[in-house]
Parts: C-alpha cells; sequence; structure tokens
C-alpha cells in the first residue's frame, strides 16, 4: 500500500530524468503534496549519475554555492532518515586541495566560505600538510586548502534508495520512456509522451542535464548554453608502502595540475583529471562507455598514465601502486560559468531546469531538489530562498545571468 496515497492533489509534476535530481525532486514535491510521474528514457541512473566521481565539497568559490552544498552534506548525513535504507552514502573523509600558486586567492577563498559558515575549512602550508597527511611531499607545494568535512559519495545508494522511496510515496516511474513529443496549449506544456504514454502536467522539471539541450529543443523551450563533454575516471591498485589503513582514510586529492584521486576501496584508488574536449551534443546512451584509445589505460601513451604521473608528482608512494586495473567514462554537461541552471524556461513558462552541473550533479542533488521544490511551489523565479535560516540569492543559477562569475574551483 501506499503510504501517501490519501494524499489528493490538483497539482501534478512530470520530471524528465530518473537521476539523483530527478529521484530527489520526485520525493520532495511528492512530500509537499504533488502527483507525480518520472519518465526516464532508459532505467534509474542509466546517465551521469551512476558515471560520477561522485565527489561532495563545501569549498567553492561561489559563496551560493558554499551555503548549498553544506545543506548537501546535512542532508546526506541524514539520508536514511530523510530517504530510507540502511547505508548513509556520504563518506566525509574531507577534501585537500594542494596549491603551488596564488596562495593569497586561496586564503581569501578560505576566509569566504568561513563567513558561510563553513567553519572547518582551513588553509594549511606546505608542511602542516605533510604533518597531517605523510604521503603529501611538502617540496611539491606551497600550501593547501583542508575541509574534513567534505567527503565522497555512494551514488548506486542515492538513486536506488531514492526510487525505493518514490515508489513508497506513491511517485509513478516510468522507465524505458524517452520523451518524443509534446502536447501545448498556448505557450505552455499540457502534455509530454514518454515512450508511447502520454503524461498531462501543470509542471514539467528537466533534470536531464548533458542531455537538457535536445529536449528543450523539442519542447520548444530556450536554447540553454549546455555543452556535453567526455570525462574519464581510471582506477590504480594499491600496492608498495602505502598501507590499506592510510588507503581507506584518504580524503580527495585535488593536485596543482588538475589531477585528482580518491580511495575507491581500500585496494583501488579512483583518479581523474579535466581534459580539452569538444562538446558532444548528439551523443547517444552507448557513447557514455566508450573509451577513446588516447584515454584508454591499456595504452602507455595515453592521459590515463599522465593522470598517474601527475598523481605521483605529489603523492610519491602512488608510484609504487601495480598499475590501472580499469577505465570509464560519461559526461559533464557544462555551463560557461560552471554554476547550473536553477529556473524556469524563458518561452515555456511551465518548464522548470534543474540542469547544468558541470559535474556536480551528485552532490548538487539536495539542494537542487530543495531549490526545485521551492520554484515549484512559487512557479517562477525566485531571487532568493532560505536554507539555515539563511536567505541565500538564486541570481547565480538563473537563465539570464551574465556569466560575469566562473566558478573558479573546477576540476
Amino acid at each position: 500500500m501506499c503510504l501517501w496515497e490519501d494524499v489528493m492533489s490538483s497539482r501534478h509534476a512530470v520530471i524528465i530524468g530518473a537521476g539523483i535530481t530527478g529521484l530527489l525532486t520526485a520525493i520532495r514535491l511528492r512530500k509537499a503534496g504533488w502527483k507525480v510521474s518520472v519518465a526516464e528514457a532508459h532505467h534509474i541512473g542509466a546517465g551521469s549519475s551512476s558515471r560520477t566521481a561522485a565527489g561532495i565539497r563545501q569549498q567553492f568559490s561561489t559563496e551560493e554555492t558554499v551555503i548549498g552544498m553544506r545543506y548537501s552534506v546535512d542532508f546526506y548525513r541524514r539520508f536514511c532518515e530523510e530517504v530510507g535504507g540502511e547505508i548513509k552514502p556520504i563518506v566525509q573523509n574531507g577534501y585537500l586541495f594542494l596549491l603551488n600558486s596564488n596562495i593569497e586567492d586561496a586564503q581569501k577563498r578560505v576566509a569566504m566560505q568561513r563567513e558561510a559558515g563553513l567553519h572547518d575549512v582551513s588553509f594549511l602550508t606546505s608542511q602542516e600538510t605533510a604533518q597531517q597527511f605523510s604521503y603529501v611531499d611538502p617540496e611539491s607545494i606551497q600550501g593547501a586548502t583542508w575541509c574534513p568535512s567534505d567527503g565522497f559519495l555512494r551514488p548506486g545508494i542515492i538513486y536506488g534508495e531514492a526510487a525505493n522511496a518514490s515508489r513508497r510515496l506513491g511517485v509513478q516511474l516510468y522507465q524505458k520512456s524517452p520523451i518524443n513529443k509534446s502536447r501545448l496549449k498556448g505557450n505552455k506544456i499540457e502534455a509530454v509522451r514518454a515512450g508511447e504514454t502520454w503524461l498531462e502536467a501543470d509542471l514539467f522539471i528537466d533534470c536531464t542535464n548533458a542531455w537538457s539541450p535536445r529536449l528543450t529543443a523539442m519542447l520548444g523551450g530556450q536554447s540553454l548554453p549546455i555543452s556535453p563533454l567526455k570525462r574519464y575516471l581510471w582506477f590504480i591498485e594499491r600496492d608498495g608502502s602505502l598501507s590499506e589503513e592510510l588507503m581507506a582514510d584518504m580524503p580527495m586529492i585535488i593536485t596543482p595540475s588538475g589531477a585528482y584521486c580518491r580511495p575507491e576501496s581500500r585496494q583501488s584508488l579512483m583518479v581523474g583529471w579535466a581534459h580539452n574536449a569538444s562538446s558532444e551534443p548528439s551523443f547517444d546512451y552507448s557513447d557514455q562507455d566508450t573509451i577513446e584509445n588516447s584515454f584508454s589505460h591499456e595504452g602507455m601513451e595515453s592521459r590515463a598514465y599522465e593522470a598517474w604521473e601527475a598523481i605521483c608528482e605529489v603523492l610519491p608512494t602512488v608510484e609504487e601502486f601495480s598499475g590501472i586495473e580499469a577505465t570509464t567514462s560519461g559526461y559533464y554537461g557544462t555551463t560557461p560559468d560552471h554554476n547550473p541552471f536553477l529556473c524556469y524556461d524563458k518561452y515555456r513558462p511551465n518548464l522548470l531546469h534543474l540542469v547544468g552541473f558541470s559535474g556536480h550533479g551528485a552532490m548538487f542533488g539536495p539542494f537542487s531538489s530543495t531549490a526545485g521544490l521551492h520554484l515549484a511551489e512559487a512557479g517562477h523565479d525566485l531571487d532568493e530562498i532560505t536554507l539555515f535560516d539563511t536567505q541565500i540569492s538564486m541570481k547565480a543559477f538563473q537563465a539570464d545571468r551574465p556569466f560575469r562569475h566562473s566558478e573558479s574551483m573546477v576540476i
């Protein structure tokens, strides 16, 4: 029996995309009394949610994002009470940004983050960094910023338990149901066809991220500047002098070159490194798992081994690891300033966008979903919402923003 079958509402929302953002938003709206349907083109978590590096951090250069990610960390700590399940999906090993330049900017950024309520973030000298993290070479850096309440997520737990909770609450989930047609009434969307099923609603919520440009075009919405960019992750098997215990406790570490790593398990180190990539607006689902030769771990002259070398420059013990055992890939839905769009469509006033996360979709999920609830209830864009009894501006996430302030902490 549906726990919420007695909740009746004249308001119906159709959420497009059953990843972390879409499913958490479905739960929010359903608990607020909305009737909710979720349409997914393939299966739950089939897109970027299952291919993410899954970091969660509050160390950003945009104040609104710092507060929003404080909210996300708090939510994921309470995930079992809020959503369900028995395993918390957050591992708070921290985030360590290693630096060899722009030290004054980093110190100013830490001061801003502390003013935004992130009281456990700090700047470390190179010697302080090496004292706390023995595997870091102090000669390779000039300092670091460190936040112990940051960490990483287990995305499968998040979207799996969120799907279970959605069903318990009476949300209708349609899998293998791509949106292929729409019906309009004036300039508003009246219904969309998901597979062979027509879904009528008052509100339609785009949670498709890298797929958003093609969905919006089909619905007659505005053209949002979201570029689908390919990103890769590699997994290096532990060996040598770095113990299992140190490996398990290792934070997400971002090197001065931009290469980053974190423990995937006690025996495997996840490594990533962004590269110059061209937008692929016509990619399909199978392209997510297509590994180009120059990024495969099977060729020594590849980005995978360049990333390993970059990690070894600051973490010498990683040079002792035995080899790269796997490569995975997926797409970032990237915006010009690396901030998402959490706003209504200019041409379709009942189409709400929660997209453009630029690689931060999993960590943004709780914040995006609560922003989505505020926007759904208002029926229009909002200049601010309340989190932690604090009014935070939403202007950094609106579609008509000037893109003057680019989020600088992007990996």
